[in-house]
């Protein structure tokens, strides 16, 4: 990264025009003074599904939307609106109300994307002397796997296989562009998982086989054993498939023991919201040395030992709800055990951890281009004055306003999916046809439900406690 010089000082004829401009910076940054960052916009919703009221959650999501109702969306899904409608969707997961949940996620999926594709210039120079957050949001590959994987299971509870199986195909797109630019894509098991579901549920066993491949890649799923078996015929034909399913040989289908194949997905807890937080100055260019370039690093240190500089404010991660939780599950009466799907909440810290220099070396660079602006500023200032007396007094209070207002509007980017789960349970069982109650519990919630289980069929049962 190049160092960052100090703005040209301005001739004494051009003057009023610099002050001028200068102003007007000045103005546009005080109009950002006071704005919170998205943090807030949350708070209330997320204090809600701690006190276990999702109905609140939505309600307060509403409010911060200007929405009547959850039948709305926001008139402009290119906005952070589109986290918030991605929010609520993931609380009517927990709601069980799946047609509201699909719809909203896929809103989402749509304006997330709508507002990377957005990002231009302008946003970038917002980024380099005002705040991370002014421009349009870009969510991390984690969060891009998991708005499809979500959507797999709105659809799977619906029982719309065929919806799930375009969810499934999208997800296979985002995974090809992952792939391109070098992303991590741990988490993208537990969505091949739903999605082979999906495909194999519908008779196409050979697309389901491919995400049964794709999800044994990123974990062990033992619950994928005896139906790879089925699927296989006993002869595995690719890696993963092979070492799981080994020598066990082939395993008859529910359509020929008259059984019911029923799968469960538990989620709870949510991942560590971002939160702004304010570290000294020493501390950040540790964190950002492997990021910052020695000429600004240089420069850091020098504003620091003037004492110009001496906190940087910057988005870290902040506590996670219910991450070392475990979920219980039981079919009559007996004990089930459910395998981890997902520990979404290490995925989250580790790609953070990757981005943290980086993090930190922009809230640093943003801190020397600040001090820049207020030295052109006062330069500004002095030489407006035409050389007058009170010209260096002008040029000062021109500088520290300049200064002051641009370190105040300098709001973290706390943006992000703060309603995501931090794990994920799942189990597979085959059931014997006739009804079957099921009893799913996690975070000090239980959820009973009636299943008839029909000869051959399928079912789909899913828990989501955001809390």
């Amino acid at each position: 990264m190049a160092a960052i010089s100090p703005p040209r000082p301005p001739s004494l004829r051009e003057g009023g025009a610099a002050r001028r401009g200068w102003g007007l910076l000045i103005a546009g940054a005080l109009a950002l003074i006071g704005c919170s960052g998205h943090e807030s916009r949350v708070k209330d919703a997320l204090d809600a599904l701690d006190r276990g009221q999702p109905d609140v959650a939505v309600a307060s999501l509403n409010d911060e939307m200007d929405l009547e109702t959850s039948d709305q969306l926001p008139a402009d899904m290119r906005t952070d609106d589109a986290l918030l409608v991605l929010d609520r969707g993931t609380i009517q997961m927990q709601r069980g109300d799946w047609a509201r949940a699909t719809r909203d996620i896929g809103a989402a999926d749509k304006g997330i994307e709508l507002l990377d594709m957005s990002r231009d210039a302008a946003d970038d120079l917002g980024k380099y002397l005002f705040s991370d957050d002014v421009g349009a949001y870009k969510a991390p590959a984690y969060e891009k796997l998991m708005i499809n994987t979500f959507g797999i299971i709105g659809y799977l509870a619906q029982q719309k296989l065929q919806d799930a199986k375009v969810e499934g195909r999208r997800l296979a797109i985002v995974q090809k562009v992952l792939k391109d630019n070098e992303e991590d894509m741990t988490m993208l098991g537990v969505g091949s998982y739903l999605a082979g579901f999906a495909f194999e549920k519908s008779g196409s066993p050979e697309e389901a086989l491919l995400f049964y491949e794709e999800a044994l890649t990123h974990d062990d799923f033992a619950s994928l054993k005896d139906p790879l078996r089925v699927l296989t015929r006993g002869e595995p034909k690719t890696p993963n498939i092979k070492d799981l399913v080994g020598d066990a040989g082939p395993l008859p289908s529910v359509a020929e023991t008259k059984e019911c194949d029923v799968l469960i997905l538990v989620s709870f807890g949510r991942v560590p919201p971002k939160e702004p937080r304010r570290i000294p100055i020493g501390l950040a260019l540790t964190l950002a040395s492997s990021a910052l370039s020695p000429n600004d690093h240089a420069r850091a240190n020098e504003l620091a030992a003037k004492g110009l500089v001496t906190w940087v404010n910057y988005p870290a991660l902040g506590r996670t709800r219910g991450a070392h939780g475990t979920a219980i599950l039981s079919i009559d009466g007996r004990p089930v055990g459910l395998e981890e799907a997902l520990d979404v909440e290490a995925e989250v810290r580790k790609a953070y951890e990757e981005a943290e220099p980086t993090i930190v070396m922009s809230a640093i660079t943003r801190m020397i281009t600040r001090v820049a602006v207020s030295e052109a500023a006062h330069a500004a200032g002095r030489a407006g004055d035409n050389g007058r007396n009170g010209g260096g007094t002008i040029g000062l209070l021109a500088g520290l306003a300049a200064s002051a207002a641009l370190t105040a509007a300098d709001t973290p980017d706390t943006r992000s999916w703060t309603t995501l789960p931090a794990r994920m349970e799942i189990a597979r069982v085959r059931v014997p046809a006739g009804r079957h109650l099921l009893r799913v519990q996690a975070r000090g919630v239980a959820k009973d439900v009636v299943i008839e289980a029909t000869p051959g069929g399928w079912a789909f049962v899913n828990l989501t406690v955001l809390r």
